[in-house]
């Protein structure tokens, strides 16, 4: 472990710098807000106090064991018939923050006419996806909130495709154990079958009444009211059906892969 101070951004919300000894207080917070949520990340907890989970030593490998143990855990606890909260549009964040892991100036210029999403893995059709095939499918709305693992929620309104009805359409083998994202802003991340079927997962178009606005991730993101922030990535330009681990952009730094809210 190394007492170093170190500069992390856990869903995109924003760069901070955060050490031991001078936020003690606030790292107590984060350590009873995940034990109580029965889903206390040692993986993340490790990055917050300084410690490089890439270093190879005794440590390290003790707490990369204890994150994959906590994926385990909250998998098997998971209830993909269990719903996420809802809430009147009165209770919408304005305006709803922007969250990456870049400034708001660097993201993507995406033109949405050529856009398409590629379709790829255990599915048996490939085709790509323009947006007005995707428009032209089932649409459903929800006004949830996001959480984020730096202790920050916000709650917004997404309306698009049900991922379920998704797989389902591209002929997806639903026993595979992974969905995987990659994006055009460079992020990549995945999710399991079971949160991927969730009836809450959808694949967003519009905020609210309008189509994506970029820094909320036109022309399409993944929204996940069930996981933490950074496993609903924007932007994405690719999925992938795989029984292979896809790993993640911050997963694969050390943070909880599963990341259950």
């Amino acid at each position: 472990m190394t007492r170093r101070r170190s500069i992390v951004d856990l869903s995109g919300a924003g760069r901070i710098g955060i050490s031991r000894a001078n936020h003690a207080p606030q790292l107590e917070q984060v350590q009873r807000r995940l034990f109580l949520r029965g889903a206390f990340s040692l993986g993340a907890l490790g990055l917050l106090t300084g410690c490089d989970l890439q270093d190879g030593d005794a440590i390290d490998r003790v707490l990369w064991a204890m994150s994959r143990f906590n994926d385990r855990v909250q998998a098997w606890m998971f209830d993909p018939k269990r719903l996420a909260p809802t809430y009147p549009a009165s209770a919408i964040t304005k305006p709803f923050p922007f969250n990456a892991f870049y400034p708001e100036d660097s993201v993507p210029d995406i033109d949405g006419a050529s856009w398409h999403l590629e379709v790829s893995g255990l599915v048996q059709d490939r085709s790509p996806w323009t947006l007005q095939r995707l428009r032209s499918l089932p649409q459903q709305a929800q006004i949830t909130r996001h959480i984020c693992i730096e202790g920050w929620s916000a709650i917004g309104q997404w309306s698009g495709v049900p991922f379920r009805d998704f797989l389902v359409r591209v002929g997806a083998d639903t026993r595979a154990r992974y969905v995987g994202f990659k994006c055009a802003d460079r992020y990549y991340t995945s999710l399991d079958m079971a949160t991927a079927l969730h009836p809450q997962t959808i694949l967003a178009l519009d905020y609210g009444d309008q189509p994506l606005p970029p820094e909320y991730g036109f022309p399409l993101k993944l929204r996940v009211p069930t996981k933490l922030g950074f496993k609903n990535p924007k932007h994405i330009a690719a999925l992938f059906v795989t029984n292979d681990y896809p790993g993640g952009y911050w997963e694969d730094q050390g943070y909880n892969w599963f990341s259950g809210s």
